[in-house]
């Protein structure tokens, strides 16, 4: 039995059904969530199937989660996408159900999950859901509304097609979802649409941002600064491809503090392998797109030598990046 086959066998048992993804989720984790709820709802329509975690009014037009009550999760099939590591799950209360099944696309670092399927060749996670209803012999089809937001998706995690992730089956996925009735051009606007601070944010990374010896480049944005802006830190996911745009910027990252004075890590690379830096910093993904974390910006220095270490290698051509 393919571990498709035991997804399905597993959905087919439960008539409850609870869906979660990561905090602070991007396109992709609400894509590949509500994808898979809306295909769900459709063949099954006597089942309970709820999506949970807290939402994000920036992607509401996507869908809006559910509030369940404890009590739900008793006798319960859950199923987490876009998740790479048990903390980072929207709501702990993901490991209170009868069974659990992880859906990724991330470096299995962290295999949780009574089922776990990992498949980081692909470009997104929707796109995996799209690959696992094809493979149903027509028990789970696709609706416009599903195929809409998984090409939100996938579209969100291939930055409009421009990483290396995206492969000819991506494209080929892609190109089957915008044959439903949807507006696509709509959703890349959408997903394109910055607001006025994000704006005036933008123009405060290219006037601060520091670039190391060895072509790599950070940027610390403070709770100060954030509060000026009247921003959150969910919202400074929209500045974090712009340092990359700089042709000579080879691998760089974003430092947002945290209320607790500690700080998050964006960082992204155009060649060099960063996750096991991130690894370094309590963090893990891609290999070049990863985060991590600092307790405090005494760590910044350091940090940044190390990634600029990493540029350093890579640009010796000798790419062993992992330091």
């Amino acid at each position: 039995m393919t571990i498709e086959e035991q997804i399905l066998q597993q959905i087919e048992k439960y008539q409850k059904i609870i869906i979660h993804r990561h905090q602070r989720p991007d396109p992709d984790a609400f894509g590949s969530q509500y994808g898979l709820a809306l295909v769900l709802k459709e063949a099954y329509p006597t089942k309970e199937i709820y999506q949970v975690g807290k939402d994000v009014t920036a992607l509401s037009w996507m869908g809006t989660e559910d509030q369940i009550e404890d009590d739900v999760y008793q006798g319960a099939l859950v199923i987490v996408t876009d998740t790479a590591n048990s903390p980072r799950v929207d709501d702990q209360r993901y490991n209170q159900g009868d069974y659990l099944i992880k859906i990724d696309h991330h470096p299995n670092d962290d295999p949780y999950g009574d089922i776990c399927w990992v498949k980081d060749q692909a470009s997104s996670c929707s796109e995996i859901i799209y690959d696992f209803i094809q493979v149903t012999n027509g028990k789970l089809k696709l609706t416009a509304k599903a195929a809409e937001v998984l090409y939100a998706g996938i579209i969100g995690d291939t930055g409009r097609f421009l990483y290396d992730c995206t492969s000819a089956h991506t494209l080929n996925v892609a190109a089957d979802l915008r044959q439903y009735d949807f507006d696509a051009v709509r959703v890349c606007r959408r997903l394109d649409e910055i607001s006025e601070q994000i704006a005036r944010l933008s123009a405060y990374v290219w006037q601060n941002m520091t670039v190391t010896p060895n072509n790599a480049a950070y940027v610390v944005l403070t709770n100060e600064l954030l509060e000026k802006f009247a921003l959150q830190d969910a919202c400074t996911s929209d500045v974090v491809p712009l340092l990359g745009k700089i042709e000579t910027i080879i691998c760089w990252t974003v430092l947002v503090e945290q209320k607790d004075g500690s700080y998050r890590l964006r960082i992204r690379s155009k060649g060099p392998i960063i996750n096991e830096l991130a690894k370094k910093y309590d963090g893990g993904g891609h290999p070049l797109a990863s985060g991590a974390k600092l307790a405090s910006k005494e760590q910044i220095a350091e940090y940044v030598e190390q990634l600029d270490k990493i540029a350093a290698t890579y640009q010796g051509g000798k790419d062993d990046s992992k330091i």
